[in-house]
């Protein structure tokens, strides 16, 4: 939804219309959400222990100093409240029972161990399964999604593709109150000033009546809604659908169906085109232009010997594209089009933005990608790519801060070790390159 929108599994996004499309073609009728029955949250105590991240505010006496200081945290924002139209007496009735949740301390700092390699996340995500309930969806509320698609000009398949990924289909939305959890977030653990604009967010959102109280759970980290709105995203992008004259993402498919492809429209989506395409990379490419950066033609990127894998051509050779080779040049390689970067702003993740793509053609009648996925290779734990960016910095190569985390500068230096060492250099971080550091 965001770029610093926290990943849930990646390797785990406002113009109210008066007189709705959908009102004008309501052949789902109310279009209402069945209402998944709100369980306990996971009453999992927090583990006592320091997080993983090593951050300062995650320390275990740094959480329980900040869990002891929660009720005059809480007390602090609300000046903050006040700006957004919280009255003092909805405030203290919204926030009078709230407490901290420090189970989401371990949540929170699980996420950088998470050593999926994109084809298991894939295999996850994108299945036979998935496949054949979006269809279901895609024909059940098919007039909402005409409606939706002539609004705001966004593929169908891909607002069914995020509803797929993000909770199956409503299937697993999460069970934690928004609120408790916000609030948690920001009064407790290292990105505290992030999570502040989320609880107010969250705040304004019950206060005006888009969402009752009850009703607005989630995940974690706050995401609520089959397609797990942020609370900021939320008041970006929420939009009034079914004209009731309320924003509301959790019950209402039509409120649903077109604030998820409003998102999408305000983060660039270009009407027309697809996300990318499946291609081919030959051995002797230079993997020094598969940079997120760096667009070229697609005609120009054909002069470099990218191909597809039917042997078609690209429709629109004037489009322009950046490559993304996610597993070396021993797996499929992609042109990445302007509607990736789209579904990046929804979720910053490239497996996720890959998968939503991926799920979307299957959606459409598309199969499986030609190409394999090196399964044989083994995924570095956080640990392991750690300590690869600590040793290619030992040796000169530049990887920014080693935290474990395999972005473009250390893809790059991995490129440059791996030329050095006489290996095609697509920079894929593999326990075979991590040998060969530890060799040197």
């Amino acid at each position: 939804m965001r770029a610093t929108r926290p990943i849930a599994l990646a390797a785990t996004l406002l113009v109210t219309i008066g007189v709705s499309a959908f009102a004008q073609n309501n052949g789902d009728r109310t279009g209402t959400i069945p209402a998944k029955p709100i369980g306990r949250p996971d009453a999992r105590e927090w583990s006592g222990e320091d997080g993983a991240s090593g951050h300062p505010q995650m320390t275990a006496a740094a959480i329980r100093q900040a869990a002891a200081n929660f009720q005059p945290c809480l007390e602090g924002l609300y000046p903050m409240a006040a700006r957004h139209g919280v009255s003092r007496m909805a405030y203290q009735s919204l926030t009078a029972h709230l407490s901290p949740d420090l189970r989401i301390m371990d949540l929170m700092d699980s996420q950088p161990e998470f050593t999926k390699a994109v084809w298991d996340y894939l295999d996850i995500l994108v299945n036979d399964k998935r496949v054949a309930a979006g269809r279901e969806m895609l024909e059940k509320y098919r007039s909402t999604f005409d409606a939706a698609e002539k609004a705001y000009g966004v593929d169908r398949h891909i607002v069914a593709a995020i509803w797929g990924v993000e909770t199956n289909y409503g299937a697993i939305r999460g069970d934690r109150p928004v609120l408790q959890s916000t609030a948690t977030l920001a009064c407790v653990g290292r990105r505290q000033r992030y999570f502040r604009d989320e609880f107010i967010a969250a705040l304004d959102i019950v206060n005006r009546g888009d969402v009752k109280k009850e009703r607005l759970v989630g995940s974690w980290a706050g995401a609520f809604g089959p397609t797990q709105f942020m609370p900021t995203a939320f008041k970006r992008y929420a939009v009034d659908f079914d004209g009731d004259g309320h924003r509301n993402v959790v019950d209402s498919m039509p409120d649903l169906i077109a604030s998820t492809a409003n998102n999408l429209k305000k983060a660039g989506w270009v009407n027309g085109q697809t996300w990318g395409y499946e291609v081919v990379i030959p051995a002797n490419f230079n993997f020094h232009l598969a940079d997120r950066h760096r667009a070229l033609s697609i005609a120009e990127w054909e002069r470099h010997g990218i191909t597809r894998p039917d042997g078609k051509s690209f429709p629109r050779p004037g489009d322009h594209a950046f490559i993304l080779i996610p597993a070396g040049v021993q797996g499929p390689g992609f042109l990445m089009l302007p509607n990736f970067r789209a579904i990046m702003k929804y979720n910053p993740a490239e497996a996720y933005a890959l998968a939503i793509g991926h799920l979307a053609d299957r959606l459409r009648g598309a199969g499986p990608f030609a190409q394999d996925w090196p399964r044989y290779e083994r995924v570095l734990t956080r640990a392991e790519r750690l300590e690869l960016q600590q040793l290619l910095e030992k040796h000169g190569y530049e990887v920014g801060e080693p935290d474990g985390r395999l972005g473009s500068k250390t893809r790059n230096a991995v490129r440059d070790f791996q030329a050095r060492i006489g290996r095609v250099p697509d920079g894929f971080a593999s326990a075979g390159v991590l040998e060969r550091l530890r060799a040197r």
